[in-house]
Protein backbone atom coordinates (compact mmCIF):
# COMPACT_ATOMS: atom_id res chain seq x y z
CA UNK A 1 0.00 0.00 0.00
CA UNK A 2 1.19 3.80 -0.65
CA UNK A 3 2.25 5.55 2.03
CA UNK A 4 -0.42 7.51 2.00
CA UNK A 5 -3.33 5.02 3.04
CA UNK A 6 -1.49 5.61 6.18
CA UNK A 7 -4.13 7.10 8.70
CA UNK A 8 -1.97 6.86 12.34
CA UNK A 9 1.39 5.52 12.72
CA UNK A 10 3.41 4.96 16.08
CA UNK A 11 6.85 5.15 16.31
CA UNK A 12 8.96 3.94 19.25
CA UNK A 13 6.63 4.98 21.78
CA UNK A 14 7.70 5.31 25.74
CA UNK A 15 6.02 6.47 28.89
CA UNK A 16 6.24 5.89 32.75
CA UNK A 17 4.18 6.59 35.38
CA UNK A 18 7.21 7.28 38.13
CA UNK A 19 9.40 4.24 38.31
CA UNK A 20 6.81 2.17 36.07
CA UNK A 21 7.34 1.49 32.85
CA UNK A 22 3.76 1.60 30.78
CA UNK A 23 4.97 1.54 27.26
CA UNK A 24 8.60 0.80 26.11
CA UNK A 25 9.27 1.36 21.94
CA UNK A 26 5.68 0.94 21.12
CA UNK A 27 5.29 1.07 17.11
CA UNK A 28 1.90 0.27 15.43
CA UNK A 29 0.50 1.47 11.53
CA UNK A 30 -3.09 1.65 10.97
CA UNK A 31 -4.44 1.63 7.22
CA UNK A 32 -7.37 2.55 5.64
CA UNK A 33 -9.60 -0.39 5.52
CA UNK A 34 -7.60 -2.39 7.72
CA UNK A 35 -8.95 -3.30 11.27
CA UNK A 36 -5.77 -3.70 13.94
CA UNK A 37 -6.54 -5.14 17.05
CA UNK A 38 -4.77 -4.94 20.10
CA UNK A 39 -4.25 -7.77 22.80
CA UNK A 40 -2.47 -7.92 25.76
CA UNK A 41 -3.28 -9.13 29.88
CA UNK A 42 -4.45 -6.31 32.19
CA UNK A 43 -2.02 -3.89 32.61
CA UNK A 44 -0.14 -4.33 29.75
CA UNK A 45 -0.89 -0.64 28.84
CA UNK A 46 -3.46 -1.09 25.94
CA UNK A 47 -6.08 1.89 26.96
CA UNK A 48 -3.10 3.62 27.52
CA UNK A 49 -1.35 3.25 24.33
CA UNK A 50 -5.05 4.76 23.02
CA UNK A 51 -4.92 7.60 25.01
CA UNK A 52 -1.43 8.61 23.68
CA UNK A 53 -2.58 7.72 20.23
CA UNK A 54 -6.06 10.02 20.75
CA UNK A 55 -3.43 13.06 21.90
CA UNK A 56 -5.07 13.02 25.37
CA UNK A 57 -1.57 11.63 26.98
CA UNK A 58 1.66 12.87 25.56
CA UNK A 59 4.35 10.20 25.60
CA UNK A 60 8.17 10.32 27.34
CA UNK A 61 9.92 9.76 24.17
CA UNK A 62 8.27 8.75 20.42
CA UNK A 63 5.92 10.41 18.44
CA UNK A 64 2.49 9.63 16.41
CA UNK A 65 1.98 10.61 12.70
CA UNK A 66 -1.10 10.83 11.77
CA UNK A 67 -2.79 11.80 8.30
CA UNK A 68 -3.71 15.75 7.73
CA UNK A 69 -7.05 16.38 9.58
CA UNK A 70 -7.76 12.55 10.36
CA UNK A 71 -11.33 12.45 11.91
CA UNK A 72 -10.91 9.80 14.49
CA UNK A 73 -14.64 8.04 16.15
CA UNK A 74 -13.72 7.18 19.47
CA UNK A 75 -16.04 4.32 21.46
CA UNK A 76 -14.17 4.50 25.29
CA UNK A 77 -14.42 1.50 27.26
CA UNK A 78 -16.98 2.49 29.28
CA UNK A 79 -19.69 5.04 30.32
CA UNK A 80 -21.17 5.95 33.44
CA UNK A 81 -24.42 7.94 33.39
CA UNK A 82 -25.55 9.28 37.01
CA UNK A 83 -29.36 7.24 37.21
CA UNK A 84 -30.41 10.71 38.49
CA UNK A 85 -29.65 12.35 35.03
CA UNK A 86 -32.77 12.12 32.55
CA UNK A 87 -30.57 11.89 29.23
CA UNK A 88 -32.58 10.42 26.16
CA UNK A 89 -30.69 8.44 23.57
CA UNK A 90 -31.41 11.22 20.87
CA UNK A 91 -30.39 13.51 23.57
CA UNK A 92 -26.82 12.21 24.34
CA UNK A 93 -26.59 11.89 20.43
CA UNK A 94 -27.69 15.62 19.92
CA UNK A 95 -24.66 16.21 22.68
CA UNK A 96 -21.91 14.31 20.38
CA UNK A 97 -22.30 16.93 17.31
CA UNK A 98 -19.42 18.69 16.24
CA UNK A 99 -22.00 21.68 15.03
CA UNK A 100 -19.40 23.44 13.35
CA UNK A 101 -19.46 20.74 11.02
CA UNK A 102 -22.71 19.01 11.11
CA UNK A 103 -26.03 20.67 11.74
CA UNK A 104 -28.02 18.95 14.49
CA UNK A 105 -30.92 16.80 12.94
CA UNK A 106 -33.12 13.94 14.18
CA UNK A 107 -32.86 12.51 10.46
CA UNK A 108 -29.14 12.38 10.93
CA UNK A 109 -29.51 10.64 14.52
CA UNK A 110 -31.75 7.90 13.07
CA UNK A 111 -29.60 7.37 10.62
CA UNK A 112 -26.63 6.54 12.71
CA UNK A 113 -28.92 4.54 14.97
CA UNK A 114 -30.25 2.16 11.62
CA UNK A 115 -26.65 2.25 10.40
CA UNK A 116 -25.82 0.23 14.20
CA UNK A 117 -28.54 -1.92 14.14
CA UNK A 118 -30.70 0.21 17.05
CA UNK A 119 -33.27 1.88 15.66
CA UNK A 120 -35.68 1.73 18.26
CA UNK A 121 -33.75 3.65 21.02
CA UNK A 122 -34.16 6.80 20.14
CA UNK A 123 -36.43 7.62 22.52
CA UNK A 124 -35.09 5.75 25.81
CA UNK A 125 -33.01 6.86 29.00
CA UNK A 126 -29.36 5.76 28.57
CA UNK A 127 -29.88 4.16 31.72
CA UNK A 128 -32.80 1.64 30.04
CA UNK A 129 -30.53 0.46 27.25
CA UNK A 130 -28.74 -3.07 27.57
CA UNK A 131 -24.68 -3.52 27.44
CA UNK A 132 -25.44 -4.20 23.56
CA UNK A 133 -27.85 -1.23 23.01
CA UNK A 134 -25.22 1.13 24.72
CA UNK A 135 -22.59 -0.40 23.02
CA UNK A 136 -24.18 0.10 19.66
CA UNK A 137 -25.60 3.81 20.61
CA UNK A 138 -21.52 4.72 21.50
CA UNK A 139 -20.82 3.35 18.23
CA UNK A 140 -23.37 5.53 16.46
CA UNK A 141 -22.40 8.46 18.39
CA UNK A 142 -18.53 7.89 17.11
CA UNK A 143 -19.95 7.59 13.25
CA UNK A 144 -21.69 11.01 14.02
CA UNK A 145 -18.28 12.42 13.16
CA UNK A 146 -18.14 10.80 10.18
CA UNK A 147 -14.53 9.22 11.01
CA UNK A 148 -11.62 7.81 8.70
CA UNK A 149 -10.60 6.12 11.49
CA UNK A 150 -12.75 4.09 14.87
CA UNK A 151 -10.71 3.80 17.70
CA UNK A 152 -12.68 0.98 20.13
CA UNK A 153 -11.63 0.23 23.33
CA UNK A 154 -12.88 -2.33 24.51
CA UNK A 155 -16.22 -2.36 22.48
CA UNK A 156 -17.86 -5.83 23.22
CA UNK A 157 -17.43 -4.92 27.23
CA UNK A 158 -20.53 -6.12 29.25
CA UNK A 159 -21.85 -7.87 25.92
CA UNK A 160 -22.94 -11.35 25.86
CA UNK A 161 -21.50 -13.69 23.81
CA UNK A 162 -23.75 -13.66 20.76
CA UNK A 163 -24.09 -9.84 21.21
CA UNK A 164 -20.23 -9.92 21.09
CA UNK A 165 -19.87 -12.08 17.22
CA UNK A 166 -22.71 -9.41 16.11
CA UNK A 167 -21.34 -6.55 17.31
CA UNK A 168 -17.94 -7.85 15.71
CA UNK A 169 -19.84 -8.37 12.47
CA UNK A 170 -20.90 -4.95 12.43
CA UNK A 171 -17.51 -3.41 12.95
CA UNK A 172 -16.28 -5.23 9.94
CA UNK A 173 -19.37 -4.41 7.86
CA UNK A 174 -19.02 -0.30 8.98
CA UNK A 175 -15.04 -0.87 7.53
CA UNK A 176 -16.36 -2.23 4.36
CA UNK A 177 -19.27 0.25 3.43
CA UNK A 178 -17.47 3.48 4.77
CA UNK A 179 -13.57 2.17 3.99
CA UNK A 180 -12.68 2.92 6.97
CA UNK A 181 -9.65 1.94 9.16
CA UNK A 182 -10.05 0.45 12.72
CA UNK A 183 -8.02 0.04 15.55
CA UNK A 184 -9.56 -1.60 18.77
CA UNK A 185 -8.26 -2.89 21.99
CA UNK A 186 -9.86 -6.13 22.71
CA UNK A 187 -9.72 -9.19 25.34
CA UNK A 188 -12.05 -11.62 23.33
CA UNK A 189 -9.28 -13.54 22.01
CA UNK A 190 -11.52 -16.02 20.42
CA UNK A 191 -13.55 -13.37 18.11
CA UNK A 192 -10.13 -12.15 17.33
CA UNK A 193 -9.21 -14.17 14.51
CA UNK A 194 -12.46 -13.13 13.10
CA UNK A 195 -13.04 -10.48 13.72
CA UNK A 196 -9.44 -8.29 12.55
CA UNK A 197 -6.92 -7.88 9.93
CA UNK A 198 -3.50 -7.56 12.03
CA UNK A 199 -3.30 -8.48 15.77
CA UNK A 200 -0.89 -6.19 18.12
CA UNK A 201 -0.11 -8.47 21.28
CA UNK A 202 0.96 -5.51 23.88
CA UNK A 203 2.62 -6.19 27.21
CA UNK A 204 4.34 -3.06 27.58
CA UNK A 205 6.20 -3.73 24.88
CA UNK A 206 5.19 -5.24 21.69
CA UNK A 207 5.46 -9.04 22.07
CA UNK A 208 4.39 -10.35 18.32
CA UNK A 209 2.61 -8.38 15.62
CA UNK A 210 1.13 -9.65 12.31
CA UNK A 211 -1.40 -11.74 10.74
CA UNK A 212 -3.64 -13.28 13.89
CA UNK A 213 -3.02 -16.96 13.29
CA UNK A 214 0.58 -16.39 13.20
CA UNK A 215 0.32 -14.13 16.03
CA UNK A 216 -1.62 -17.20 17.72
CA UNK A 217 1.27 -19.01 17.34
CA UNK A 218 4.24 -17.31 18.39
CA UNK A 219 6.59 -18.24 21.82
CA UNK A 220 5.45 -15.06 23.51
CA UNK A 221 1.63 -14.99 22.78
CA UNK A 222 1.38 -18.16 24.15
CA UNK A 223 3.73 -17.52 27.10
CA UNK A 224 0.78 -14.57 28.15
CA UNK A 225 -1.97 -16.50 27.58
CA UNK A 226 -1.13 -20.40 27.66
CA UNK A 227 -1.29 -22.80 24.81
CA UNK A 228 -5.09 -23.88 25.29
CA UNK A 229 -6.00 -20.43 24.19
CA UNK A 230 -3.60 -20.04 21.41
CA UNK A 231 -4.92 -22.99 20.12
CA UNK A 232 -8.31 -22.60 20.56
CA UNK A 233 -7.83 -19.06 18.10
CA UNK A 234 -5.93 -21.71 15.54
CA UNK A 235 -9.07 -23.02 15.38
CA UNK A 236 -10.65 -19.68 13.82
CA UNK A 237 -10.07 -19.58 10.31
CA UNK A 238 -9.44 -15.90 9.13
CA UNK A 239 -11.54 -15.11 6.03
CA UNK A 240 -9.36 -11.70 4.49
CA UNK A 241 -12.76 -11.38 1.18
CA UNK A 242 -12.46 -7.64 1.52
CA UNK A 243 -10.33 -5.39 -0.54
CA UNK A 244 -8.00 -2.73 0.50
CA UNK A 245 -7.69 0.00 -1.80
Amino acid sequence: MPPESILIEASQLSLSYGALKVLDQVSLKVRKQAIVTVVGPNGAGKTTLLKVLLGLIEPDAGHVTRSPLLRIGYVPQKLEIPTTLPLTVKRFLQLAYDRSTVAASSNVIEAALDQVGAPKVLDTPLQGLSGGELQRVLLARALLRQPELLVLDEPVRGVDLTGQADLYDLIAQLRDQLGLGVLLVSHDLHLVMQATDEVLCLNGHVCCHGHPEAVSRHPEFVALFGPRIAETMALYPHHHDHTHR
